[in-house]
């Protein structure tokens, strides 16, 4: 027993001791928690909250940081109006070795619940990115992308989260301004903030961060991102056929008001914002760049000045350059890793390129500054093709087609992409295609961001020319078939000659061209440029050396649409010169397409799509339409032809080719003659016929092919009848009725027996009279108002208007 207490008491004092430490380590735990929490509270900024606000043409945005996504790299919520954006920015610590560009990601993400709706799709919830997003993403990336550092290789991703949108303010501008808060406010290295505005153009006035009624009413939709010192970090915009002066004055005020919009993130960004990280330098060591200079100079330099070079030799060229040379610069620094040295032919390379411009004003293919390469054009290429057309400008060849199609072939969009900005409805859509063997390569034929964004600039420029009320939906595909740079701007050309090669009556031919840049900057300033040539008609190689991509579309009149791309903020001296540059370029390239086609086909060619219209009375609507629409899908199946519906009695017909046209019209009247029914005289008695004995009433037909109608119980007599069979109704029996027309909503016929016990003589007709009596009038029944009278003399007082 002694030792039983013994080891009980041993056992609850080790069970006592093991709860003991238990409770000791959970407050050292708690201690120690409580520390973190008030570290990492602090790290964090959870009280380092901030924000500014800057007055827009007296619409104010509203930019805050610290409140909520705090484990990012950087925050900030953007609200204009009521339109409110989250974004986020961050970036890993590991870089990624010879990602040869900054591998920035921007998302952009419109939430349906931001407008208060629910998505429409199967599952209710939000998908994949819309045509829409990804546009936004694009727009966003070239804001801020120039301001990374160039060999900064960490993996960086920006996200915008639509939080609130209201019907005015635009949610594109107020997540560039959120962007550019976030990444200045990071520890991410960027040599921001950029600001951005939305311009418009209304009666000669411009608009900042105009409203989307505002909008609708404006020649121009501009977006222009600025930096520091007014320099230009990105624009894009379509216009309806806006002249230089007012463009160029348009571009002028928005640069001017970003500048306000950089003021305030850089003060959120003292205020709020975190030490910049301090980052690996991937630049290859001078000695290494030096070595390789002396090395390949002289060879690079007869490369860029052979004229006879094309896209593939130079490119061969250049690279066996590198493959002569990499062994011996390999063995100079065994040290060395292998991105350094490649990095440093890259290098060398890029500047004896730039150099012979500045040096001679002359370019790799012989051309200069302004010269356009050699331009070709061709029309009508196959028949059975409604539009095609082929154009060439140096090694950039692209194939355009147009497609006809009813208007219920428009592109309707969802109501969510309509609430934040996008298109309701698009009856002209331009679908760009890039294959891999454009460029010599094999890979993947698919749709991408890149695809969708040149295929809607080269929409953007030919949409001011097409007609409004257009009768047709109208597909342009533009697919690229060589490619030695600016193939979107060769896309518009080619969709123009397209366009009027099928007929489409637009005002005048658009062309685009694509303008260069190539500059000299500061040694100790990057960003700060010296000197600087503007060249014209860009080569993919020019494209890649280059500092800007400037792509400009327009009539003869004026600009329809505008996208830069620049790898370092310009100043609005360089913008000018570029779209002069670009104006005469564009004006140069539609005299050369006048002489291939100068205006649109008088008349679409023959075998062109046709469109009519055609009226079924209301009383044939459902024998034409058919149970569940199978007549009009028979009719739609076997000729090929489209069948909508206008209102109760007007339908239209779309067909792809006359022929379809006349195969399908002759369907319909062999369908309709089959219930073509005779003109009834209103008021008339005729001889029915009870096919039909209902619990209601009996159904009856006046002639063989007449559908038939319902004569109510009510209308039978005058007593108050059960069941026609208290009258000897039954199927075959004859009855004398009375006709009152057609009920105007549902077309069914009215008709009465009970009627015909009124002392008022009626005369009865027969089939035979009634026959010979409509081939000698060819007037039309009365109007509704003298079916109610009729109907009112006919009866009793407490008689009622004959069942529906």
């Amino acid at each position: 027993m002694g030792l039983m207490c013994k080891a009980r008491f041993s056992f609850q004092r080790r069970y006592f001791m093991h709860h003991l430490g238990c409770l000791c380590r959970l407050n050292t735990v708690n201690r120690w928690w409580g520390r973190y929490a008030r570290r990492w509270k602090h790290s964090r900024g959870s009280n380092n909250v901030a924000e500014v606000e800057a007055n827009i043409s007296n619409r104010p945005l509203t930019l805050s940081t610290g409140k909520l996504a705090r484990f990012a790299d950087g925050c900030a919520i953007s609200q204009i109006g009521d339109t409110s954006v989250l974004v986020t920015a961050v970036s890993k610590n590991k870089p990624i070795l010879g990602a040869g560009f900054v591998p920035l990601t921007v998302d952009y993400r419109q939430k349906a619940a931001a407008a208060g709706r629910i998505p429409t799709n199967h599952l209710r919830r939000e998908l994949g990115s819309t045509d829409l997003e990804i546009l936004t993403s694009r727009m966003i990336d070239r804001s801020i992308r120039p301001l990374f550092p160039r060999d900064y290789f960490y993996e960086t991703q920006v996200v915008c989260n639509l939080l609130a949108i209201d019907s005015k303010c635009d949610p594109a501008v107020a997540s560039i301004n959120g962007a550019s808060a976030a990444l200045a406010v990071s520890d991410i290295p960027w040599n921001g903030p950029v600001g951005a505005v939305r311009v418009g153009l209304i009666d000669d006035e411009v608009v900042i961060n105009p409203t989307r009624q505002e909008l609708k009413q404006s020649e121009l939709n501009m977006v222009i991102a600025g930096g520091f010192r007014s320099s230009v970090v990105m624009i894009e915009a379509s216009a309806n056929n806006v002249v230089q002066s007012k463009f160029l004055k348009a571009i002028r005020s928005g640069v001017s008001e970003t500048q306000e919009i950089i003021r305030s993130i850089d003060s959120l960004a003292r205020s709020a914002g975190k030490p910049k990280r301090t980052v690996q330098r991937f630049e290859p060591p001078k000695e290494v760049v030096d070595a390789v200079r002396n090395l390949c100079q002289e060879r690079y330099i007869l490369v860029f000045s052979d004229e006879t070079h094309d896209k593939i030799s130079r490119d061969k060229a250049s690279n066996q350059i590198r493959l002569d040379n990499i062994e011996k610069v390999t063995e100079m620094f065994p040290g060395v890793d292998s991105y350094y040295i490649h990095e440093a032919f890259r290098i060398v390379s890029k500047e004896v390129f730039r150099n012979l411009i500045f040096e001679h004003d002359k370019r790799c293919d012989g051309r200069g500054l302004d010269d356009l390469r050699p331009i070709s054009c061709d029309v009508d290429l196959y028949k059975p093709l409604h539009g095609s057309a082929v154009f060439q400008r140096g090694q950039t060849q692209v194939l355009c087609t147009v497609t006809f199609d009813s208007k219920g072939s428009a592109l309707r969009t969802d109501p969510i992409s309509e609430l934040t900005g996008g298109p309701k409805e698009k009856n002209f859509m331009l679908h760009y295609e890039f294959p891999p063997f454009a460029t010599n390569e094999t890979g993947k034929v698919s749709i991408g961001r890149r695809e969708l964004g040149h295929g809607t600039l080269a929409e953007r420029a030919l949409v001011p020319v097409i007609p409004e009320n257009y009768p047709f939906t109208i597909r342009l595909t533009s697919e690229v078939l060589e490619s030695n740079g600016s193939s979107s701007m060769a896309s518009a050309c080619g969709g123009s000659l397209a366009l009027m090669d099928a007929g489409v009556p637009i005002e005048s031919h658009v062309a685009g061209v694509a303008v260069g840049l190539v500059t000299k900057t500061d040694e100790n300033d990057p960003t700060l440029i010296t000197d600087y040539r503007v060249i014209t008609d860009l080569l993919g190689i020019e494209d890649y050396f280059g500092d800007m991509d400037f792509k400009m579309a327009g009539t003869k009149k004026g600009i329809t649409a505008l996208q830069t791309d620049f790898k370092l903020p310009a100043s609005t001296r360089i913008i000018m010169d570029a779209v002069q540059s670009a104006t005469r370029g564009k004006s140069e390239i539609i005299k050369i397409m006048s002489e291939t086609i100068r205006t649109h086909r008088e008349e679409r060619k023959e075998n062109s799509p046709v469109e009519d219209s055609f009226e079924v009375p209301i009383a044939q609507r459902s024998r034409f339409v058919g149970p569940g629409g199978y007549n009009i899908k028979n009719i739609q199946a076997s000729t090929g032809v489209s069948i909508e519906t206008i209102s109760e009695t007007k339908f239209s017909i779309f067909a792809p080719t006359p022929s379809a046209m006349t195969e399908a019209k002759e369907m319909v009247e062999k369908l309709l003659e089959r219930d073509r029914a005779p003109l009834l005289e209103f008021g008339a008695v005729y001889t029915a016929t009870i096919v039909e004995v209902r619990e209601v009433g009996v159904m009856v037909k006046l002639y063989p092919t007449m559908q038939p109608a319902l004569l109510h119980n009510s209308q039978l007599d005058r007593r108050n009848i059960r069941h026609p069979s208290a009258l000897g109704m039954e199927v075959g029996k004859e009855i004398a009725v009375k006709y009152f027309g057609r009920d105007p909503a549902t077309g069914a016929m009215r008709l009465s027996r009970k009627a015909l016990s009124a002392p008022a003589a009626t005369v009865l007709n027969t089939l035979a009279e009634l026959k010979q009596n409509n081939a000698h009038t060819n007037q039309a029944a009365e109007n509704h108002s003298d079916s109610n009278d009729e109907m009112d003399s006919s009866n009793s007082t407490t008689d009622s208007v004959p069942d529906r």
